[in-house]
């Protein structure tokens, strides 16, 4: 089996360790500007994934991140974020790394080579649902069982790596391949790949959000308020929807039981929040279609 490109030794900095530190951070850095024009070659391949994810979810189906260390890692976070970011919860988006919760705080590299652990991380997946691999070289025998047991089930199957010669490749419907290259630290994917893993992890679920209508313009309509900070955002988000004040985006959040996509439908189509909340039921929860349908009555 060829090595993965993160494998390489980077002779670009061979002689890092005998540098000033200044100069350990500009090498560093210089590398790291690979990363998001990697990413943007990969663009087409997200934009696939993300309308498998749509079609899954949009039919009541699950998304479901696998992976190990660094990416696993990377993978969890995301799927924690959407939560209070969109109201995406684990019956929509669930995060399954190799070694369990323990694996986020402490290595547990030993699991990532297990193919078992993997199938049996994917028992949960269903047909219909859509299964996210996530691992750098593309060989992570985890990966491997997650994504063959899915694909098994009768889910749509997605790999991220950054290894376009990735093996794992056969067991995916569409595979992200960004190519980041050897890393300053050769082998140390949590670098470059692992940022080019978030960049693509950030913009696919957020994409997917998107299409799924938890947004209206670029407001975040269904986060979850569980906090001072995110009570007074989504009062925020009002008013910069509505050029109205904060006192009646207040009112009108109340009024509409917490729910700011409620009270911006009330306030931007001048309804109830109950005609607001029976369009946005008829819609599937878009803004735009709602108001739409409110406006043709």
């Amino acid at each position: 089996m060829s090595l993965s490109p993160t494998e390489h030794r980077n002779p670009a900095t061979t002689d890092i360790d005998r540098l000033p530190t200044l100069d350990v951070l500009r090498l560093i850095n210089t590398e790291d500007h690979k990363v998001a024009p990697a990413v943007l070659a990969v663009l087409p391949q997200v934009a696939e994934a993300v309308d498998l994810a749509v079609t899954a979810l949009r039919a009541g189906h699950r998304m479901h991140y696998f992976g190990a260390g660094t990416s696993g890692r990377l993978a969890v976070l995301d799927a924690a974020e959407l939560r209070p970011t969109y109201g995406a919860g684990p019956d929509l988006v669930a995060a399954h790394i190799a070694g369990g919760s323990p694996a986020l705080l402490t290595a547990a590299e030993g699991a990532e080579d297990d193919v078992a652990l993997g199938r049996a991380a994917a028992h949960e997946v269903r047909p219909g649902d859509i299964a996210i691999g996530a691992t750098a070289s593309g060989t992570t025998p985890y990966v491997a069982g997650a994504l063959g047991a899915a694909r098994t089930a009768g889910a749509g199957t997605v790999l991220i790596s950054a290894n376009p010669s990735a093996p794992l490749a056969d067991l995916a419907d569409v595979h992200i391949a960004v190519d980041t290259g050897p890393e300053a630290i050769t082998g140390s994917t949590r670098m470059k790949a692992g940022t080019a893993q978030k960049l693509v992890l950030n913009a696919l679920s957020t994409a997917v959000m998107i299409r799924l209508g938890r947004t209206y313009s670029n407001l975040m309509t269904d986060m979850v308020a569980s906090n001072t900070k995110l009570r007074a955002r989504q009062v925020r988000l009002l008013t910069q929807a509505t050029g109205l004040d904060s006192a009646a985006c207040t009112t009108a959040l109340a009024a509409a039981d917490g729910e700011p996509k409620v009270a911006l439908v009330a306030l931007l189509a001048q309804t109830s929040p109950s005609a607001a909340r029976q369009a946005l039921d008829h819609t599937g929860g878009v803004v735009h279609a709602a108001l739409a349908v409110i406006r043709d009555a």
